[in-house]
């Protein structure tokens, strides 16, 4: 039996203490990657549950599956797009859509005068992700969007924090330029709608930085640092069983690259959870600066002096991993605790690199 397990009641205790900390201010539940891997259904089910219907996703498709769904919730499509089939379809299905350029602007303000209909859109604002926006000082470009654009009906403004988790001047950096814009647009008569700039980091660490709505993600999971200050709980994990239990003797080594060799007899566990169902996956390194480099030279040499043990709890007992972690299987060393095959297993995976496992929600 294998499952990656969400714990409902965890999972409340989060929306809960993130609903107290926003206040009057609206949240708008991001579902992107099928709602942070835990599945997009059953986790926006329980954020309407709990009182939030405002959704915001970045593919048709989960866009689709959320109007089936919920016919009257305010769904955010992230993602600027100005292709002419997926604006169609959006638009059939009531979503708002992003306005990340003028370009953008004019393909969605022409097809829904070809369709004579309005089209609610949010501005996307750039202030230094680099993907979607427009630049802070194209604000003459964006205040003819909304003067001259009668086929679109701005609601909402935002920006995007880059560093929200590890860089606060960065942050406020960015909070300044998106403020300033949005006082520009007011001074030229613009209306800017719902202004939002936090996501999850940003949400708990700068709460003046709230304005008129708020992005959450991986908080609804306590995956994110910080999560003590408002008591969040880490959500989800993966469970499956105790396969095959034999001893080894002294000198028998385990996994590819003979990773483990024994030091004395040893009892092991095999598992079937590995790097593919996201178990002890890491994503690869897609930054080459000399920093980046030099934290992961820093990171490697750490684990020379350090070693880090991959731990997993048998039966409530915490045992390590041996060797390395196989693509569908691992092995555990259960040499000083009781176990028996079929028993319980659990294993920290994130919900994101969960591949082969079926969702539970307990």
């Amino acid at each position: 039996m294998k499952a990656y397990v969400v714990e409902r009641e965890a999972l409340v205790h989060n929306i809960q203490a993130l609903r107290a900390f926003a206040g009057p201010v609206p949240i708008w539940a991001v579902l992107k990657g099928n709602g942070y891997g835990i599945g997009l259904v059953p986790f926006s089910r329980i954020l309407r549950e709990n009182g939030i219907d405002r959704f915001a996703v970045t593919e048709l498709k989960e866009a689709e599956t959320l109007r089936e769904n919920y016919p009257d919730a305010p769904i955010l499509m992230m993602r600027s797009t100005a292709d002419p089939g997926e604006i169609n379809e959006l638009l059939d299905l009531g979503v708002i859509l992003t306005v990340g350029c003028y370009e953008t602007a004019v393909a969605i303000n022409g097809i829904a005068a070809e369709r004579a209909m309005v089209a609610e859109v949010h501005i996307a604002v750039d202030t230094g992700m680099g993907r979607y926006g427009f630049l802070p000082e194209d604000v003459d470009k964006l205040i003819s969007v909304y003067e001259y654009m009668k086929n679109l009906r701005i609601s909402g403004i935002f920006t995007h924090f880059h560093s929200a988790f590890s860089n606060e001047k960065a942050t406020r950096q960015q909070f300044e330029l998106f403020t300033a814009l949005l006082e520009k647009l007011r001074a030229a008569g613009c209306e800017p709608g719902m202004a939002h700039c936090c996501n999850s980091h940003a949400f708990v660490r700068h709460p003046e930085m709230h304005l008129d709505g708020v992005r959450i993600g991986s908080a609804f999971l306590g995956r994110l640092a910080f999560k003590e200050k408002l008591g969040l709980k880490r959500v989800g994990y993966a469970e499956c069983t105790v396969e095959e239990l034999r001893w080894i003797p002294k000198g028998h080594t385990v996994g590819y690259a003979a990773g483990f060799k024994a030091r004395q007899q040893t009892r092991i566990a095999v598992i079937g959870v590995g790097y593919y169902n996201g178990f002890a996956a890491q994503r690869e390194n897609d930054l080459f600066r000399f920093r980046d480099s030099l934290m992961g030279i820093l990171h490697h040499l750490k684990n020379i002096f350090f070693p880090r043990k991959i731990i997993v709890s048998v039966n409530g007992h915490k045992c390590r991993i041996l060797g390395h972690v196989g693509m569908v299987h691992a092995v555990v060393d259960v040499t000083d605790i009781e176990c028996a095959v079929g028993d319980k297993v659990v294993v920290q995976v994130n919900p994101l690199n969960v591949k082969g496992l079926r969702v539970q929600y307990r």
